[in-house]
């Protein structure tokens, strides 16, 4: 017979199954890591000198039309490539007892690593071509290229927008734009290690990098006022879309989080930082050389000022998130979060664990409504108050005409949430 005071073997089982040595966080970064480092062991057998001789022996319109397939490279790439590391995360820290229908974590870990390797190798060429646009004699290829970015002017303003797309449409441009800053720093180390850190070089770059940024943000207020007075959408939607991004950031700040705090932000926006770490890693360390114990010093020194960079940094950024979250009424929503899984798809790591209590689904949040959906049917977007004007057919205009304006806040606030996070390649018109 049993004691009282010792447990069962079963209970004493599922304690043991459920104990794991690394949190899903953890496992996730070593994961991260490792692939780190194998693609920046990868990336020394890539000769950046022969590709910059290479793409400078080509014609000014070939290479134009090289950036331009190199952009939309960039975006398939991205799509598939979040895709692929989702899925090793996923097998690597999914629970034990769940039965497995995948090829596994090591099939799934080297299709990481040569998505990472081969995706940087992208970006070096896109900073490649973007070197000899800028040490071209006559300047008619950074000319071209910065034209191309007016281009998006006459692909987008023209177009229906709803809300939904044009939030989609901004988390591409934020993702675009970061990523040109680092490809224009790139060409920067390039260049200043060719002229031996010589500081007047920088001062001729300067007026280059400067055109370039300009243009880059006069082309986004141009192309963004113009879609919002077209599509009759006001300008406070960006507090909504600040609000939703906010949201994604303060929800994955959890104790026992699967994947940093910013994963969700990044999903969302289609951004993969990892082949960039790889290629920047890459780029700095053949541009600077390291030599005396004084270098050294100067080295751990500056890492420890970048890591403490990104702590406060966090710290900055995680207070702005709450404060824009209180601000927009959906600090109720953290506790009742909506599903934001696609059909076909397992849910969100931080969702799938989550059981709300009784309380909780008893709580009645601000900026929620009922939802009445079947179990596997994929999630209605309800359209916001200047997107019925438009897409709305004309039988449901008796509807729309008994709705309130509270409810239609409601919901405009709701189907931010709701967005798929695994759309990566914005600027989707339906």
């Amino acid at each position: 017979m049993m004691s009282l005071g010792t447990p069962s073997c079963s209970h004493r089982g599922l304690r043991m199954s459920d104990r794991r040595l690394l949190q899903p966080a953890q496992v996730c970064d070593i994961f991260k890591g490792v692939i780190l480092l194998i693609c920046y062991f990868m990336m020394h057998y890539v000769d950046y000198s022969m590709m910059y001789h290479l793409i400078r022996g080509q014609s000014v319109i070939k290479l134009y039309i090289i950036y331009n397939m190199l952009e939309v490279a960039d975006r398939l790439f991205s799509s598939f490539g979040q895709d692929i590391l989702d899925a090793l995360y996923w097998t690597a820290t999914e629970p034990k007892e769940r039965k497995r229908a995948h090829i596994g974590v090591i099939p799934h870990f080297f299709m990481a690593v040569l998505y990472v390797f081969l995706h940087a190798i992208l970006i070096m060429v896109q900073a490649t071509t973007l070197n000899v646009a800028f040490n071209s004699h006559n300047k008619s290829l950074l000319t071209i290229m910065m034209s191309n970015n007016f281009v998006e002017i006459k692909g987008s303003v023209f177009k229906k927008f709803e809300k939904n797309n044009l939030f989609q449409m901004s988390n591409s441009d934020i993702k675009e734009r970061f990523t040109n800053y680092v490809l224009l720093l790139i060409v920067c180390l390039r260049n200043m290690e060719q002229f031996s850190w010589n500081p007047d070089h920088l001062w001729v770059l300067f007026p280059d990098v400067c055109m370039v940024i300009a243009s880059e943000i006069a082309v986004d207020i141009v192309k963004h006022a113009f879609i919002t007075k077209f599509n009759d959408i006001t300008a406070d939607v960006y507090s909504e879309y600040r609000a939703s991004l906010a949201f994604d950031l303060v929800s994955s700040r959890q104790k026992n989080a699967y994947t940093d705090y910013s994963d969700s932000v990044s999903r969302r926006m289609g951004f993969i930082p990892l082949p960039l770490a790889v290629l920047l890693i890459r780029v700095v360390t053949s541009s600077v050389k390291v030599q005396g114990v004084l270098a050294y010093a100067c080295v751990v020194l500056f890492y420890c000022g970048l890591i403490s960079l990104k702590v406060l940094n966090s710290i900055v950024l995680l207070g702005k998130s709450c404060q824009y979250v209180k601000e927009a009424n959906m600090e109720e929503k953290l506790f009742n979060p909506p599903p934001a899984s696609t059909p076909g798809k397992p849910l969100g790591k931080s969702q799938s664990k989550y059981k709300p209590t009784q309380d909780e689904n008893l709580s009645a949040s601000v900026t929620s409504q009922p939802v009445h959906q079947k179990e596997n049917a994929v999630p209605q977007l309800v359209t916001s108050n200047s997107d019925q004007f438009l897409t709305t057919p004309d039988g449901d205009e008796k509807d729309i005409s008994q709705d309130s304006s509270e409810s239609k806040h409601r919901s405009a606030k709701k189907d931010l949430l709701e967005i798929d996070r695994f759309t990566i390649c914005g600027n989707r018109i339906d």
